[in-house]
């Protein structure tokens, strides 16, 4: 039996344990992580937390809603058990009716039958085995990769597997953070938090490259669980474009990590020019399924289409 219950009432050893052994388990799911990107969240469990379902929560207008938190790309059903399209369906049912609204995703390991009405849309991650030795796993990859190491080596570009996550922060806030992203200083501060939680825990790699001169170039932050390595974040610098210093944090990552039982998921990106990067080291498009609940009135439906439709083009 699936039951709503409200966070207060939740079992935290009992959650966490089941994304411990879940078959699908990934950091964002743990309670501690949940609180950090959520603040509020509910809770969909079955049985004695065999499955869980995380819902995140915000009311608006007297509506509450399901999000998607930033920092989180994918979140859905995470089980003990084998995870069918009738679990899924399931799980979606038994989200209360009072629940008006919610835009969220599930995880790789979710899936609902054809045309199910709830599914809006298919995001997109890239996913690449390590497994293989790094002779192997470097013979995958494109040549602009290998164009982008080789520039990389030649501007004497070198790379430390830690630094400071506020250079890394920094970095993307001065640069790709200028353009149209819909993070607030409070989100960012989040994000500072999360990954020194994540240093503590001994989940966070942190990846940066240096110039020749010792001028910080690029940071990556690599979060590590269920021998997967989720690239969470990274940071830029306009030197980074011309000296390939993403590039070569990447290629050394996976030359330290390679012949290991690791995925490492570049975690993916409607932008196609860094599908085409992520791809470029040999990594495999995964899709995970997205979802619209709308159990809004009538007369509200119209309004809330046109409210999604501007902000799909801000953000």
């Amino acid at each position: 039996m699936i039951r709503y219950i409200r966070h207060e009432d939740i079992d935290f050893e009992k959650w966490d344990s089941c994304i411990d052994r879940a078959v699908n388990g990934i950091f964002y799911a743990y309670s501690w992580y949940l609180d950090m990107c959520a603040g509020k969240w509910d809770a969909l469990v079955e049985d004695d937390y065999i499955s869980v379902m995380p819902l995140p929560l915000r009311k608006k207008a007297g509506i509450r809603y399901v999000f998607q938190p930033y920092f989180i790309q994918q979140l859905g059903v995470f089980s003990t058990r084998s995870i069918s399209q009738d679990i899924c369906a399931r799980f979606i049912r038994a989200i209360p009716g009072d629940i008006r609204f919610g835009e969220f995703n599930l995880n790789t390991f979710n899936d609902l039958p054809d045309r199910h009405p709830v599914v809006s849309g298919r995001g997109v991650t890239y996913e690449l085995d390590l497994i293989p030795s790094y002779d192997k796993l470097k013979s995958g990859y494109s040549k602009n990769t290998r164009r982008n190491i080789k520039k990389a080596h030649k501007k004497e570009v070198f790379t430390v597997s830690h630094g400071r996550p506020e250079d890394i922060i920094r970095a993307f806030r001065q640069n790709r953070g200028k353009q149209r992203v819909p993070f607030r200083e409070k989100d960012y501060e989040i994000l500072k938090h999360l990954i020194y939680a994540g240093i503590h825990r001994g989940m966070v790699t942190l990846g940066t490259a240096y110039s020749g001169t010792n001028d910080f170039c690029a940071g990556i932050v690599f979060f590590k669980s269920h021998n997967k390595s989720v690239l969470l974040f990274s940071g830029a610098t306009p030197a980074a474009r011309e000296n390939g210093a993403m590039s070569l944090i990447i290629d050394e990552y996976i030359r330290d990590n390679a012949g290991s039982n690791t995925v490492l998921d570049f975690e993916g990106s409607s932008d196609p020019n860094l599908a085409r990067f992520y791809s470029g080291f040999g990594s495999i498009e995964c899709v995970f399924l997205q979802i619209r609940i709308n159990r809004m009135p009538f007369w509200a439906k119209p309004l809330l289409n046109s409210y999604l439709k501007i902000r799909k083009h801000l953000v």
